[in-house]
């Protein structure tokens, strides 16, 4: 048989969590692969790129939205277990397969889906297989794929060490043009004891102006208070900016108070942190690269 989208992959692989046990991507991969009967031949498909095995890509997707939707957790590194979420799903005999559909009745989801509810996806699902033209697609299908590296960046930093979280800040602050050279902007910022770092860095190579930084590894949102401490902060640092970052985010009140003061404090939540790594190249590689092209009608103009 041919092998299976990514969306058929998600009841079988929730199945194979049932008995409650940790369970391998590794395991996931041969159970899957029986359980569908896939041939040698389909086994060897590899995506267009060739990085990465068809079937693998498609199990690890499912993995993914399961996640994503609350009904397995990941206990470390390509090991899950099966959350209750996940057994009333499993309980429920209505239930025999599932789809992104299915999962949008998980708020968790919806969010990763970018707040789409259920009937909004419906309707997108229908535009899309009828009126997204193949690049739309492909935009669209890059937006998701950033998504979710941008998740998992922000579940990594969150479970790495402090001298690991300040190392990172160092890199990204460095690799945007900030804190002059590694060994400047390392000398400079140090852990704070809160699971957070601060520090004193240059704006530029020259140290024309000084910017004061705090990070904070923290799951809770950052209120008002702490930004006004923060500012409180800049008088005793001689600095008049600040780039306060977080790996959660800030309440409404928090960033309405950094636009009312006179100092210039810029905030970075979770999101905006994965973005930048991504763009910066911190902590992540290029698998491959797709590059669109379009017809030089001026090549062909005698």
């Amino acid at each position: 048989m041919s092998i299976p989208d990514y969306q058929a992959f998600m009841y079988p692989f929730l199945e194979l969590l049932e008995d409650g046990k940790e369970h391998t991507l590794q395991e996931a991969y041969v159970s899957l692969a029986e359980y569908f009967n896939l041939s040698d031949e389909d086994k060897e498909k590899t995506i267009p790129s060739g990085t990465q095995l068809v079937y693998h890509n498609r199990i690890g997707w499912a993995r993914t939205y399961l996640k994503k939707a609350g009904l397995l957790h990941t206990v470390k590194r390509a090991v899950f277990i099966i959350t209750n979420r996940g057994r009333e799903v499993l309980q429920d005999p209505i239930i025999t397969k599932l789809t992104n559909n299915d999962l949008l009745k998980y708020k968790e989801f919806q969010n990763f889906q970018g707040g789409k509810n259920k009937d909004e996806e419906l309707t997108s699902v229908s535009h899309n297989s009828e009126d997204l033209t193949p690049q739309e697609q492909l935009e669209d299908s890059y937006k998701i794929i950033q998504k979710q590296m941008g998740d998992e960046l922000i579940e990594r930093i969150r479970e790495s060490s402090p001298e690991f979280f300040e190392r990172l800040v160092v890199d990204l602050l460095v690799g945007m043009g900030y804190g002059g050279s590694i060994q400047d902007a390392g000398k400079a910022i140090g852990r704070s004891g809160d699971e957070g770092i601060d520090g004193v860095i240059k704006q530029d190579v020259l140290g024309l102006d000084m910017i004061y930084v705090q990070a904070k590894r923290w799951r809770n949102v950052v209120g008002r208070p702490e930004i006004q401490k923060f500012a409180g902060s800049l008088e005793g640092q001689r600095a008049y900016r600040g780039i306060f970052i977080t790996t959660s985010d800030f309440t409404k009140e928090a960033k309405e108070y950094v636009n009312r003061i006179e100092k210039k404090i810029i905030l970075i939540n979770g999101d905006d942190l994965a973005h930048y790594m991504i763009e910066y190249n911190i902590g992540v590689s290029k698998v491959t690269q797709y590059t669109l092209k379009k017809i030089d009608l001026d090549y062909f103009d005698e």
